[in-house]
């Protein structure tokens, strides 16, 4: 996905774990943080802590939404998932993309992997991997600071 390509509609869930969430009512408001991570991945699960960081630290200035990727039929397990939100404590709105069809709308490749959308739902920002939090804090910052740019 290129920088500046609006937020895609969160269609083809084959789950949703803590509620359900429309493209349409997060545009609008405040920016919104999706991450894409897999029950198999240990980098996710190391990045897991900042993201539920963003999570309560900004609850009342940003969306965020989980998208479950499956990497393996293993990944696929519901119950898995459930129990590693719970345990990892995932509490945003999981997407359970076990289709691929919002990670082929996202052209997403990797895990763990994060978006900044702004207000107006335009990416703004891409990171994949569990370095470099920082910089995806930097990022969110000043994507809450500023005014949201028009299309």
């Amino acid at each position: 996905m290129k920088l500046r390509t609006e937020l895609p509609p969160f269609e083809g869930a084959t789950a949703w774990i803590n509620g359900q969430v429309e493209q349409q009512l997060l545009v609008g408001d405040k920016p919104i943080l999706v991450h894409f991570w897999s029950v198999s991945c240990r980098l996710c699960k190391v990045g897991m802590d900042k993201v539920n960081h963003f999570r309560d630290q900004y609850k009342d200035d940003l969306h965020v939404v989980a998208v479950h990727m499956p990497r393996s039929t293993e990944d696929m397990d519901l119950e898995k998932i459930e129990r590693d939100a719970k345990q990892y404590n995932i509490t945003q709105p999981i997407f359970v993309d076990g289709d691929l069809k919002l990670t082929k709308s996202f052209d997403n490749k990797y895990v763990p992997a994060y978006y900044l959308f702004d207000k107006t739902g335009i990416l703004r920002h891409y990171q994949a991997g569990a370095s470099s939090m920082n910089m995806l804090e930097k990022r969110l910052n000043r994507l809450l600071e500023e005014a949201p740019i028009t299309k």
